[in-house]
């Protein structure tokens, strides 16, 4: 039938999100898009457009398959901080123990080359790693850590998630992975559980957070 696709599209987009996730945007070259693909430089054009809007595409099909998997584990009850902290990384460890994908995060990979992507690209990025913390901040709330403490939790669980996805490029073991993810936990799991502070800025003097160093 004239204008039927001759291939899997949805395959297509797998493997290109692929390139991108081994190569980040910047090495992800046409070249390596097609041979990745399968695809003929034509063929990748006429379906998916040109190198920015593929990698907004393949950048979509990576949170549309992992996030659901943190909304999830977010999703309790848990017993505490610690419990929501050691969920939300155990889909972080189970995603790069996975043979059949590259080692770290796309959207972490992502992250670090925020200057080579155009302003669509940037802004997904920025409002994906936004909309994981926000998700986190609310089960941290919901698992009983306070306004202030589930904002910090939040930030240092979600850098905690990306430094996992870099240490693994790098070639540590999910050995010592687990290792860092299970201290994150305990420190989280030290955050006495409390009501929800009224939201808006913190006054100077005001008590410290749990995870202030200074605090005796």
């Amino acid at each position: 039938m004239a204008g039927r696709k001759q291939f899997d599209v949805d395959e297509a987009l797998r493997r290109a999100m692929h390139v991108f996730w081994r190569w980040g945007y910047s090495e992800a070259s046409i070249d390596r898009l097609t041979e990745g693909t399968g695809l003929g430089r034509g063929s990748l054009y006429g379906t998916f457009g040109d190198k920015s809007a593929l990698f907004r595409q393949s950048l979509q099909r990576y949170a549309q398959t992992y996030h659901p998997q943190y909304e999830q584990a977010l999703s309790g009850p848990h017993p505490g901080p610690g419990a929501v902290v050691a969920a939300y990384l155990q889909v972080a460890l189970n995603r790069i123990a996975d043979p059949a994908v590259p080692d770290g995060c796309l959207l972490t990979v992502s992250a670090m080359q925020l200057p080579a992507l155009d302003a669509e690209g940037r802004a997904m990025v920025r409002a994906m790693i936004d909309g994981l913390r926000t998700k986190l901040e609310q089960a941290l709330r919901a698992a009983g850590a306070g306004e202030q403490e589930a904002v910090e939790l939040a930030l240092c669980t979600l850098a905690t998630n990306k430094s996992l996805a870099v240490l693994s490029r790098a070639g540590f073991s999910g050995e010592d992975l687990a290792t860092v993810a299970a201290a994150a936990a305990r420190n989280a799991e030290a955050v006495p559980n409390r009501p929800a502070e009224p939201s808006g800025p913190r006054q100077a003097g005001t008590t410290p957070s749990p995870l202030d160093p200074q605090r005796p």
